[in-house]
């Protein structure tokens, strides 16, 4: 369970078929406070640790996994979003994230607001319905809340604290993107869909 809010900036350094997919990923972090087994969410995706050094910790990804996320397009020298699961006590900054991604979204637009940067992301048809204007998504695991919405297009604003907390500083056009819709959303769709005795 994460909250979508940021706390380091990764790089991944390694990526290496095995089995699927092994990556190894530079961190902030004190991996000396991380265990074997542990979740982080990387770009959003719930991962488990595998092994660990003293500035890095490695994942085994799925092929599943690469096939409905970015991790596809993962190279090496990537900047990649960071943030550890929850402990009882922590403070819920953000919206509830399960770091298990729907989908992927298209960047389709990118213009600068002031000091905000105004991103305009295409999500897949089969999940625009659960995009609410003022609602929650997660976007390659940052908490964020949607502006507005036409269609199947969304918007967001970047604060500027954002753009250096995050990788969302060089987002561009054409960038595909990790979506997590908010969990409330999903079950009250479900709810809805039920039929009535």
């Amino acid at each position: 369970m994460f909250t979508g809010i940021i706390t380091d900036i990764g790089t991944i350094t390694e990526l290496t078929p095995e089995g699927d997919l092994r990556a190894r990923i530079r961190t902030g972090y004190d991996t000396g406070g991380i265990d074997l087994g542990a979740s982080i969410a990387s770009d959003g995706v719930c991962l488990t640790v595998v092994d660990l050094g003293p500035d890095w910790y490695e994942v085994q990804i799925s092929a599943e996994t690469v096939s409905k996320t970015n991790i596809a397009g993962w190279q090496t020298g990537a900047r990649i979003n960071l943030e550890r699961a929850l402990r009882v006590g922590d403070e819920l900054g953000g919206h509830i994230v399960s770091g298990h991604v729907d989908g992927v979204a298209e960047v389709v637009s990118v213009t600068e607001e002031g000091d905000s940067t105004r991103v305009v992301l295409r999500a897949p048809q089969d999940l625009a319905r659960f995009i609410a204007p003022k609602g929650s998504v997660a976007l390659n695991g940052t908490s964020l809340t949607v502006n507005e919405v036409d269609g199947t297009d969304f918007g967001i604003n970047f604060i500027p604290h954002t753009k250096v907390a995050t990788t969302w500083g060089d987002v561009a056009v054409g960038d595909r993107v990790n979506l997590e819709i908010d969990t409330l959303a999903r079950y009250v769709a479900r709810l809805a869909e039920m039929p009535r005795e």
